[in-house]
């Protein structure tokens, strides 16, 4: 049986929720963020330009706000399934996410994941700066963290499988051998070669032959 490395987006596909939009309804600039938000992941903005904008907006929130942020999150249904089942046949699990660091960490821990990257977030004396810290995770480092591991596994990307559902997802699923939509944007519904659109990401495991 081959064995996947199946790597998946985190904000509205590995998780329920976007977490920029968390973080902006302790910073009172939901209604601005979800709005760019939406057009980033709908292809009309730069995903790096949008970010870097959405984040100016939280300077000043106490790093407290991950705690809180953290504990709203919801992890999307099926996913600790789908997780089992890739790494019980000898498959390993990963995410890449535009989100950031301080939250997914967390997340990939419990869920036992193999691989994990995410954006930072600058914080000076306790508190959010406004700005990221390091190289972000855009659409080509998405599609550039797939091949590297890929690589570290040892599998051909013909044996990699790209789940998304935003624009930033679709240069790592152009690269993969199965590009899976989650109840995906318009752009990636032109581009996946599957689309789910139940939220339950166990549906992922008939696509592998894991599950009848």
């Amino acid at each position: 049986m081959a064995q996947f490395l199946v790597v998946l987006d985190v904000d509205s596909t590995l998780i329920e929720n976007e977490v920029i939009e968390l973080l902006a309804e302790e910073a009172g600039s939901l209604e601005q963020v979800a709005e760019i938000t939406y057009r980033a992941m709908n292809g009309e903005l730069d995903f790096e330009a949008s970010l870097r904008a959405r984040v100016a907006t939280l300077a000043g929130l106490p790093v407290s706000v991950f705690q809180l942020a953290g504990e709203r999150v919801a992890v999307t249904h099926g996913v600790p399934e789908m997780i089992a089942a890739v790494q019980a046949a000898g498959g390993r699990v990963g995410v890449v996410s535009g989100g950031f660091h301080e939250i997914v960490d967390p997340i990939a821990e419990a869920l036992g994941l193999n691989y994990w990257r995410a954006n930072r977030l600058e914080v000076v004396d306790g508190h959010l700066t406004g700005a990221l810290s390091g190289p972000v995770v855009d659409a080509e480092a998405k599609a550039d963290t797939l091949r590297e591991w890929a690589d570290d596994f040892g599998i051909p990307l013909s044996q990699t499988v790209a789940v998304g559902d935003g624009a930033n997802d679709l240069r790592m699923m152009a690269i993969t051998g199965l590009a899976v939509g989650f109840d995906a944007k318009a752009p990636v519904r032109d581009e996946a070669d599957v689309i789910i659109d139940a939220r339950d990401l166990s549906q992922l495991l008939p696509l592998l032959g894991l599950r009848g």
